[in-house]
């Protein structure tokens, strides 16, 4: 996740009371909440007494008089970095104590009260799933509320995530991430106040292996099966004549299993295709549609000449890569739409071209994000794999009425590279 803090407020306080500056916390260039300085001094307090001093990053020291506009500026940057280095420590970041805080702070920005809500979400199919939940459910409450709903085994629950998607003209769906666990789905999806962004719930693995696996229940089944049917209208998965003609015939006979099985065999199977974007490789300004999946990142280049060129970059020789997010500065009032600022995001990644040459690669997109998110787990994917362990350990599992990360996952988790 990206975490930024690109602009300050000066608020009025309640009943009268002095004005203060508000740190507006962007979470993947949208914004998440709103917080004072006081709330995040008592959340660094909190995580030094839960994981001592030695742990936890240096915090901006407190001042004892009005901080000048040159002052507000130092300490907006600092405590970015802050923001950031805890997230990025795969003990601070994965904690309930920091999860819960950006939970609270986000339900608190938005005005949002804890209620009885009906949240719906969709299936690959266009079905729809209407669930009953709290507005301050997290995300982790509401995938395991629309499992039950579907009858979804728990051992099975963890195949599957809930994804952020913008819904297109056609039908399609622009993905914009994988809704994390410092966030209340209800909250992050009417906070946009825009009908086109929905809830969808889609596989969350890479390795089409795992397929036997949801495929030996009849919900997990019915849920990959109109997933790949999905893929194929919507063309993200490459089919030619006869082969069409052999999955409509599966399809006619209502076979899922081998609709599937064929469907395992053709190109893109269990890839995720992005919006048309903008690449520097091979050459600066080239168009580009980028699809993850199969650990690695598929490129189809339109070269200034309009030929089109593919090639793949796998995951395995990424050194690393970040990204990064431009916030233009608003010249309006303060407390002026706030978070409605258009934000460049980029993504960019050191390859090794060969034996000894890395280069940079830059994509361009409103959805870097994703793509991010998409190489991260494709990373714990292959850890868990190598290590040995199991894909249903990589799944937070419900201990004593708490969520906890497994052991498993905890050991093989990667440096976060952002």
């Amino acid at each position: 996740m990206h975490f930024s803090i690109p602009e300050t407020e000066t608020r009025a306080g309640d009943g009268g009371a002095a004005a203060y500056v508000a740190y507006n916390i962007h979470v993947n260039g949208v914004l998440h909440c709103r917080v004072r300085y006081s709330q995040l001094l008592g959340l660094h307090e909190q995580l030094r007494k839960e994981y001592g001093a030695n742990v936890v990053p240096a915090f901006p020291p407190k001042k004892i008089f009005t901080l000048t506009p040159a002052e507000v500026e130092q300490r907006r940057e600092q405590l970015e970095k802050y923001m950031q280095a805890v997230r990025q420590d795969p003990m601070l970041g994965g904690s309930e104590t920091f999860n819960s805080f950006l939970r609270k702070a986000q339900q608190e920005t938005q005005q949002i009260p804890t209620e009885e809500v009906v949240l719906e979400v969709l299936l690959s199919n266009g079905q729809k799933v209407k669930v009953t939940i709290l507005t301050s459910d997290q995300t982790e409450d509401v995938l395991e509320a629309v499992a039950s709903k579907l009858d979804l085994p728990d051992d099975l629950v963890g195949y599957f995530s809930l994804f952020l998607v913008r819904e297109t003209k056609d039908g399609a769906f622009s993905f914009v991430r994988k809704l994390q666990e410092f966030e209340l789905p209800y909250v992050s999806v009417t906070s946009l106040h825009n009908p086109e962004f929905r809830i969808i719930l889609r596989k969350s693995y890479w390795d089409s292996a795992y397929d036997d696996d949801v495929m030996e229940h009849r919900v997990g089944l019915n849920l990959l099966y109109a997933q790949t049917v999905s893929d194929i209208e919507h063309g993200w998965i490459v089919v030619n004549k006869e082969q069409h003609r052999q999955l409509k015939s599966l399809q006619e006979k209502v076979s899922k299993k081998e609709f599937i099985r064929l469907a395992q065999t053709l190109k893109y199977y269990g890839y995720l295709k992005f919006d048309p974007c903008v690449t520097d490789f091979p050459e600066k300004g080239c168009h580009v549609v980028v699809s993850a999946g199969n650990n690695e990142l598929n490129f189809q280049v339109r070269l200034p000449n309009e030929q089109i060129k593919e090639g793949s970059f796998k995951v395995t020789r990424m050194r690393c890569w970040r990204v990064t997010s431009s916030v233009p500065m608003s010249n309006g009032p303060s407390g002026s739409s706030p978070g409605k600022s258009e934000v460049k995001l980029e993504l960019a990644f050191e390859y090794l071209m060969s034996k000894d040459r890395l280069q940079w690669v830059t994509i361009t997109s409103p959805q870097a994000i994703m793509l991010s998110i998409c190489l991260q787990s494709m990373v714990d994917e292959l850890m868990v794999k190598k290590s040995g362990g199991s894909i249903r350990k990589m799944f937070r599992r419900r201990v004593n009425g708490a969520l906890r990360r497994s052991d498993s996952q905890q050991a093989v988790k990667s440096p976060p590279l952002l």
